[in-house]
């Protein structure tokens, strides 16, 4: 569950992970936090790994102390091949919050339904690509 305020820019090839396909963006990312409006705060590896990738990063220097969510969950809610549904769930101490549903047309690559959070979006779009890596090399995994 990635940190709300994460916004991936590209995927780490961090080999510090043992199994980074079981984190929850399908891998690691590398990124900037858009906790300060400029969003001109980019972390460091060790903070990537602690914090941005995993979300509930109390511990993080920049989390705001006045935040909506701690969390964001995603997960494959139905794969019909031409079109994908993608649940997300943002998380305040372990609690759901905000939910929904984001669909994307796999046949004419586009997504139908998005977010207006462009960080929650950005994030659904790495997960989407993981999940259509893993369905490439035949896993059925969603998460």
């Amino acid at each position: 569950m990635p940190c709300p305020f994460f916004m991936p820019t590209e995927r780490s090839h961090d080999s510090s992970w043992a199994h980074p396909e079981r984190l929850p963006l399908g891998g690691t990312w590398k990124g900037v936090c858009t906790a300060r409006e400029d969003g001109t705060l980019t972390p460091d590896s060790q903070q990537l790994n602690e914090f941005c990738n995993l979300g509930y990063a109390a511990a993080c220097p920049y989390l705001p102390s006045r935040r909506e969510a701690d969390a964001v969950r995603f997960s494959v809610a139905n794969d019909s091949k031409d079109r994908i549904k993608i649940w997300y769930t943002l998380e305040r101490e372990h609690h759901p919050g905000q939910h929904g549903i984001l669909e994307y047309d796999a046949a004419d690559k586009g997504w139908i339904t998005t977010h207006p959070d462009r960080c929650l979006q950005k994030m659904a779009e790495c997960h989407l690509e993981s999940y259509l890596a893993k369905r490439r090399a035949g896993g059925s995994s969603s998460n």
